[in-house]
């Protein structure tokens, strides 16, 4: 993926109160940008049974970019070793892109108490995982992360084991929400990819405004954590705004996507959700 820029339209907001813990909004408003919706907490407390397997190296990462699109990001930190595919179930047609879970496995003889964390990157279309089945395909990695140490390779050896999970926040340790901007857009077919959402992970809507106008434009959810716009021209800066799909909450970058905005560059916002 091409090298990160920055939106050079972005400005601070002052903060002028600190807020109690209980009374934090449901976003951070770190720059550029507005984030709304009721507080509210996306980890699920309750454990539910699945299946996993694993795929790739024994020690690998998984494999390279996936069916949500996010390209060479499942390689590094934070994303690195910690991916997984999973069913259509979870998958939602793509809308699931980008969730975090918790998975332990249940065998006290070889199995860790530490639940590892995954995020969505990939589908796993068929075989264990169709029939409505949940099934995780995780890493090398991260399924050998389930054992205790030094018993992942055992673990391995098992193939398809038993596990529960549930839904929990993601947190990208810093990191604000970037949109990649895809190979192929024009000024005429605009295509964005969002990375490093904290909190919910997954994307529900996403619209689009242009510079000099108050028209807010419905954004299309092509495949995987990919969006995209058709009508064209289309003339930046570009402000986004994104809705999650389990949470409802709403995100504005203001102008993050810059006039002379390229295919395949990274545009960071100053602002994420609270995890």
């Amino acid at each position: 993926m091409a090298g990160s820029s920055s939106s050079s339209a972005a400005r601070f907001f002052p903060i002028h109160a600190v807020l109690f813990a209980s009374l934090v909004c449901a976003a951070c408003l770190l720059g550029s940008g507005e984030a709304s919706g009721a507080a509210h907490r996306v980890v699920d407390p309750e454990w539910h049974p699945a299946t996993a397997t694993w795929y790739g190296s024994a020690e690998g990462d998984g494999s390279d970019g996936g069916a949500c699109g996010y390209g060479t990001l499942v390689d590094v930190v934070p994303m690195k070793a910690r991916v997984g595919a999973v069913s259509p179930v979870l998958f939602k047609s793509g809308e699931g892109c980008g969730a975090c879970y918790k998975v332990r496995c249940l065998d006290r003889g070889i199995c860790s108490r530490r639940a590892v964390t995954v995020i969505v990157t990939d589908e796993c279309p068929g075989g264990v995982c169709a029939g409505g089945r949940t099934h995780f395909d995780l890493s090398g990695a991260a399924f050998g992360r389930l054992a205790v140490a030094g018993a992942g390779g055992q673990l391995r050896n098992r193939g398809e084991i038993n596990v529960v999970f549930r839904r929990t926040a993601c947190r990208y340790g810093g990191k604000n929400i970037a949109f990649h901007v895809n190979e192929g857009s024009t000024s005429f077919w605009l295509s964005l990819l969002v990375e490093f959402e904290d909190g919910d992970g997954d994307i529900g809507s996403m619209q689009l405004k242009q510079a000099n106008s108050a028209q807010w434009q419905d954004m299309q959810h092509i495949w995987g954590a990919t969006w995209s716009l058709t009508p064209g021209p289309l003339v930046g800066p570009f402000s986004v705004r994104l809705t999650t799909l389990t949470g409802k909450q709403t995100l504005t970058a203001q102008d993050v996507i810059p006039k002379n905005w390229t295919p395949k560059a990274t545009y960071t916002s100053r602002l994420n959700f609270v995890a």
